[in-house]
C-alpha cells in the first residue's frame, strides 16, 4: 500500500509538472511573439528616424550661410 501511495504522489507531481511545462511553453511563445513585434517596430522606427535625419540634413544644406557676426571692439 505504501508503494502505491508513493507512486500516486509521484504521478500527481509529474502531472503538475507537465501542466506547468505546458503553461511555460505558451508563455514563451507569447513572449517570443512580443519580442518579434517589438523588434519589427524598432526597425521601422530606426528607418523612419534615418529618413527624417536625411530630410533635416538636406534642409540644412539648402539654408544660406549666415554672415559672420563681428564683435564690437569696445
Amino acid at each position: 500500500m505504501a508503494n502505491q501511495n508513493q507512486i500516486d504522489q509521484i504521478a500527481e507531481r509529474v502531472e503538475r509538472l507537465l501542466v506547468r511545462y505546458a503553461e511555460l511553453q505558451r508563455t514563451n511563445a507569447l513572449l517570443t511573439q512580443q519580442v518579434d513585434a517589438l523588434t519589427q517596430e524598432r526597425d521601422t522606427l530606426k528607418s523612419r528616424l534615418g529618413a527624417a535625419r536625411a530630410r533635416v540634413d538636406a534642409l540644412l544644406d539648402r539654408l544660406p550661410e549666415a554672415p559672420a557676426v563681428q564683435k564690437d571692439p569696445s
